[in-house]
């Protein structure tokens, strides 16, 4: 059973809606967010790969698997921080985002990172 003090990521989700690249009669809704992923355990670990679970306002899920994140899989040295920008398409106004981030320890262990859930939203879309 892996040390779980040794092996901690926090992760800090920013939504925000894109009206320029809307096109909301047409049902295309388009978010940018901002992930803030802080080391905060005591061991390096690398980002390999990603799990997006995306659902629109209709319950309609989407799920994304890749590797790394916007073409890298940064490695955080205990305290490190990695930020990075990405984007997401809804066909509804209001949707959410979570998933998890696959690391690897540079002891080898691997583990999950819990991205935790956020809402898109575009600003009439709450009321």
């Amino acid at each position: 059973m892996p040390d779980t003090d040794k092996y901690q990521i926090e992760i800090h989700p920013m939504p925000q809606y894109i009206p320029e690249q809307s096109d909301p009669e047409n049902d295309r809704y388009i978010f940018a967010y901002t992930i803030t992923i802080k080391n905060v355990g005591s061991v390096p670990a690398q980002l390999v790969s990603r799990h997006w679970i995306i659902t629109d306002g209709n319950n309609e899920v989407q799920e994304v698997r890749g590797l790394g994140v916007v073409g890298k899989q940064p490695l955080l040295q205990p305290g490190e921080s990695f930020q990075y920008t990405s984007g997401s398409s809804l066909t509804t106004a209001i949707g959410t985002m979570k998933g998890t981030y696959l690391m690897v320890a540079e002891d080898g262990t691997h583990f999950e990172a819990v991205i935790p859930e956020f809402v898109l939203a575009s600003p009439r879309a709450l009321h």
